[in-house]
């Protein structure tokens, strides 16, 4: 493709991603150098370095980013190898059965996920199903603390985010050659072997793509746990997201929160090189 042809066609793109990521990076880091309210927005004045030092000697900064490194710690191989697993087991049922079963594994992606974090907590509360199960069985009521909250915001993120690694996984699953599967059947090779050894290395670039994409998911995991704890620091289950959120609205400290952003995308950043050098050298393996 000609040089003037290539422009002609990525411009626009550009000019897009332009407007609506450097741009607004550009201002938050200018706004995180600022002390910045809604009554001085006009005239934000300037702080240095001020918002990241009182960021960094923040105690509920760090336990909101200790949440949230858990969150990514337990949430992302959970679910990865759920979905790995449910995508092995579709691969060996009939499409009725493997299309009724995608369908209800892909409802957290249909429905807005306020509104199924809402419908999911509406089944804890004192005339919900579950909890009246849970009283049934135990005697007693089921109570929102600091650890049933953060157990339901892990057990519905699990829950919401499974479908990606699945659907990912199913869909690599079917360019496996079958010849390879039938030749390790033939040498003796039994169905864990089989994954081991020709499963899991066919499928290693999605697999840290999905990795990828789900660490940043975790970083920016806002609406389930808005709704689960109701801004309520009694929980200590706030992430880094909800934090910022409560920081620059509730606070109304415009100038922190965007310290807190440009903090957010660096450790992203860091966390991610590993997994970018790993795809990198997947891609150049490949040439």
């Amino acid at each position: 493709m000609k040089k003037k042809l290539f422009w002609l066609f990525t411009t626009p793109s550009n000019l897009m991603m332009i407007a609506l990521m450097l741009i607004p990076m550009l201002m938050s880091i200018w706004l995180s150098f600022h002390f910045v309210t809604y009554r001085n927005i006009t005239e934000p004045e300037f702080i240095g370095l001020s918002n990241y030092a009182e960021l960094l000697q923040d105690p509920r900064f760090w336990e909101s980013f200790q949440f949230t490194i858990t969150l990514v710690l337990i949430v992302v191989p959970l679910q990865m190898i759920i979905g790995f697993v449910m995508a092995l087991l579709l691969d060996q049922v009939s499409k009725t059965v493997r299309g009724i079963f995608l369908a209800m594994m892909l409802l957290p992606y249909i429905v807005v996920p306020v509104v199924g974090t809402l419908m999911f907590k509406q089944l804890f509360v004192p005339s919900g199903l579950i909890s009246w199960v849970y009283q049934q069985i135990t005697g007693t009521r089921f109570l929102f603390t600091e650890t049933s909250v953060k157990a339901l915001i892990f057990l519905h993120t699990i829950w919401s985010v499974t479908p990606y690694p699945l659907v990912v996984f199913f869909s690599g699953l079917q360019t496996l050659p079958e010849e390879l599967v039938e030749a390790a059947s033939i040498d003796g090779a039994n169905r864990l072997q089989q994954i081991r050894y020709i499963v899991i290395p066919h499928l290693r670039s999605l697999i840290i793509m999905v990795s990828l994409i789900d660490i940043m998911d975790m970083y920016r995991l806002f609406d389930n746990v808005f709704v689960l704890t109701q801004m309520n620091p009694i929980y200590h289950a706030f992430t880094v997201m909800v934090y910022n959120f409560q920081v620059a609205m509730t606070v109304q400290r415009l100038g922190k929160g965007n310290a807190m952003s440009v903090l957010t995308v660096i450790v992203i950043l860091v966390v991610l090189l590993p997994f970018l050098y790993l795809t990198y050298r997947e891609q150049t393996e490949e040439r």
